[in-house]
């Protein structure tokens, strides 16, 4: 109830006159008559006090438990799977707590089953994105859309404003790299000023934060500082651009190349992604193609796109060791090599002087770090969590990772953290040997298996449970011998490694949730949910709501896990749909 203070009333016209008289042997008391009110004075009134609202005890409880929810919505957003789950728990507590259970009354079931459904959708959507084990989405490089764009292009023709603005750039700033005045380069000018412009504009705001490591390692190597641009095209800097042809990273380095000279590639790490990492391989590779070509950088940088063997056979059939005499005849290059190389030209041309050229940026420097080693796989989710940092910016302080977990075995690994986190994060790292640092599965070998029926047996690819346990495809396995399984963890949600949880607790969380749902009570001994992956082959008439619908999952999950950017889908389309199962 609210209290409410009420205004008391004055007493008004009782005043006391006490009179003396010599001889007289009792008081005289005398009441005054109560002087009247000045007519243009309000009379006093009790205000009127409107009762208090009832509290609806059932409202109350349906609130907190959806703020519960909503917090833990957040957390799960952050990578914070601990408190995510603590407050998803809290969240289903609220309403089992209540007087008589979350059964018993209709409004309270009603948001229990909302909240359980929700819930258990947003945990099978995490298990499939976010298992230790799926590979993190790439971004599509800019270098297909760029090349395909420009085939469908007539010849660039630069317009006299353009021409001249670039033959006055050209007389004032000293290149490393010689740029010819002629039309195919000033033609990609003009369309980076115009059709391609936001490709441009992306690229140098992003390449702001790399560019300066980019040229010290380039200074220290003795190569020119223009092909610091290169990237530009390639990926617009982004460290998980993945070409069609798989060429993958800022530098866009093919897996063969990339083992070439000197970067790791495993079922864990993929150092094309470290932009650091990457351009030493890249100097290293591009002073290789230098020595090849006699210091012809236009043939060099042709052979960066087509591969050094074609540019060679190209120059030997023709007869013709100049790049643009070479790219003159059709039959020399292919036309993405052609275009590729004044398209290079022309974006060192405006990376010089963005504002000549009207670009605006805003320089950016990479965010302060830390490093810290580890010993064996912790979920990057949990050093998220012990750090108090969003899983995103884990992975992005850390682009060589493939997975949502370090390197299994190996060496120690030196993982990037903000600033200010290191110490932190090395005290709970401490108590690893005694708690599970990621959730992972593990099969040991019987007598008689193979990684074949192993692999037939977990429904896993025979070259994903190779890989993953650093094996080849063709590798014997030994009775006895432990191999991680490369499938979803069955306990995404685990207690949590600092302090010990009920038995409910260590299960999966929608699985706790299930078995709440059905009154308290289970012979559940233990079991735990996995997360099964399924084909679904779209039918006429289907739509992402539909299927999402069949699977109780939701359009978003569809969309994450075929890494779909629209709701757009097709008669025949295979779609990959993870169900949850017992």
């Amino acid at each position: 109830m609210f209290k409410v203070s009420r205004l008391s009333l004055t007493a008004i016209g009782f005043g006391v006159i006490v009179a003396g008289c010599g001889g007289s042997k009792h008081a005289q008391v005398r009441t005054e008559p109560t002087p009247p009110p000045a007519a243009s004075a309000p009379r006093a009134q009790t205000p009127s006090v409107s009762p208090a609202p009832a509290v609806d005890p059932v409202q109350t409880l349906i609130t907190e438990s959806q703020q519960h929810y909503l917090k833990g919505q957040r957390e799960l957003e952050l990578g914070h799977l601990d408190r995510a789950r603590n407050e998803f728990n809290a969240a289903l507590d609220v309403l089992l707590n209540a007087p008589g259970g979350a059964r018993t009354e209709p409004r309270l079931r009603e948001q229990f089953d909302r909240l359980v459904d929700k819930i258990s959708a947003l945990e099978v959507a995490a298990l499939a994105t976010g298992d230790g084990f799926a590979e993190k989405p790439a971004e599509p490089a800019s270098i297909d859309e760029l090349l395909e764009l420009s085939a469908t292009f007539d010849e660039p023709a630069p317009t006299p404003a353009i021409t001249a603005t670039v033959e006055t750039d050209l007389a004032q700033t000293s290149h490393d790299i010689p740029i010819p005045l002629n039309q195919r380069v000033l033609g990609y000018v003009e369309l980076f000023q115009t059709r391609l412009r936001s490709y441009l504009q992306d690229g140098l705001q992003r390449g702001s934060q790399y560019l300066p490591m980019i040229q010290n390692v380039f200074r220290a190597e003795g190569l020119p500082l223009d092909l610091a641009y290169v990237p530009l095209i390639e990926s617009a800097f982004k460290t998980n651009a993945l070409s069609r042809k798989s060429a993958k990273g800022v530098w866009q380095f093919m897996r063969p190349t990339a083992l070439e000279n000197g970067l790791r590639h495993d079922w864990y790490i993929d150092e094309r992604s470290d932009p650091e990492k990457a351009t030493r391989a890249a100097a290293k590779y591009l002073k290789t193609l230098r020595r090849i070509f006699d210091g012809d950088w236009h043939l060099a940088l042709a052979s960066y796109n087509g591969g050094p063997g074609r540019v060679q056979r190209a120059i030997k059939r023709t007869g013709r060791t100049d790049f643009w005499a070479l790219s003159a005849l059709k039959r020399g290059l292919p036309r993405e090599t052609r275009d590729y190389v004044p398209m290079i030209l022309a974006a060192m041309i405006i990376a010089r002087n963005p504002a000549q050229y009207g670009f605006e940026l805003t320089m950016t420097e990479p965010a302060p770090r830390e490093t810290v080693s580890i010993d064996g796989p912790v979920d990057l989710r949990r050093i998220a969590e012990w750090t108090s940092t969003p899983v995103d910016v884990i992975q992005q302080l850390n682009p060589e990772l493939r997975r949502w977990t370090t390197p299994v075995r190996g060496s120690s690994y030196e993982l990037r953290v903000p600033a200010g986190t290191a110490e932190p994060l090395r005290v709970k790292l401490e108590d690893l040997p005694n708690v599970t640092g990621a959730s992972l599965n593990w099969h040991t070998v019987k007598s008689g298996e193979t990684l074949t029926t192993i692999a037939r047996k977990l429904r896993v690819s025979r070259t994903d449970l190779a890989e993953a346990n650093y094996l080849s495809s063709k590798t014997r396995v030994r009775p006895g011998q432990k191999l991680i399984v490369p499938r979803p963890p069955t306990t995404l949600m685990a207690a949590q490694p600092d302090r010990p949880t009920p038995a409910l607790e260590t299960r999966p969380l929608v699985a706790r949730a299930s078995l709440i749902s059905t009154a308290n009570g289970s012979d559940d001994q233990g079991e735990q949910l996995e997360a099964a992956r399924r084909t679904y082959r779209v039918k006429r008439g289907d739509t992402l709501s539909s299927i999402a619908r069949l699977f109780s999952t939701t359009v978003s999950a569809l969309k994450q896990w075929n890494r779909l950017r629209s709701n757009h889908i097709s008669p025949g389309q295979r779609l990959t749909v993870y169900t949850s199962s017992n």
